[in-house]
């Protein structure tokens, strides 16, 4: 497995609608197992494929908590076919917008139909963290970030930020 560099915005490629995956083989396996440990590394509840520059619809996700045994989700081609009409507000972050975080409103719960690792069809309903983390990562696919659910100033501010913080990285490294 392998360590993979996590894409920090405001960078265009976050933007992108991704593609479906055609095939789960081995070499989509593999880049799940690395998104995973990624995941895991960074550390992170949920990674995308676009946020390591994959162009394809698969994600990661693990809401259990540190001291409790690992849950991981392999999700490929992910679907929402239910949302509650209740919603509730998360205060969310993202790999993707490092220390960055606001409240987001979204179903309090949700269906995802989805392909396995092994390319079963699979549907799970989900609420909570896990239902908040399904439909931020499903976003991600969309080329949607969190900060695309607040107020046009809020995102503003972020987007900002991270930019003057990436400047600034650069700057060092240069």
């Amino acid at each position: 497995m392998a360590l993979l560099p996590i894409i920090v915005a405001p960078d265009p490629r976050l933007k992108l609608v991704a593609k479906p995956v055609a095939e789960v083989d081995d070499a989509v396996r593999q880049r799940l197992s690395d998104m995973l440990e990624t995941m895991y590394d960074a550390p992170g509840v949920g990674l995308a494929a676009p946020q390591v520059g994959d162009s394809r619809r698969m994600l990661v996700i693990d809401v259990a908590g540190q001291d409790e045994e690992p849950r991981p989700l392999k999700i490929i081609n992910p679907e929402i076919v239910w949302e509650s009409e209740q919603t509730k507000s998360f205060d969310e972050g993202c790999l993707s917008l490092p220390e960055q975080y606001a409240g987001v409103e979204r179903p309090a719960e949700v269906t995802v139909r989805y392909l396995d690792e092994n390319g079963e069809r699979q549907e799970l309903t989900a609420d909570g963290l896990l239902a908040v983390a399904i439909q931020h990562e499903i976003d991600h696919l969309d080329g949607v970030l969190f900060v695309d659910h607040v107020s046009s100033l809020r995102r503003n501010l972020i987007l900002r930020k991270l930019t003057k913080l990436k400047r600034q990285k650069e700057k060092a490294a240069g």
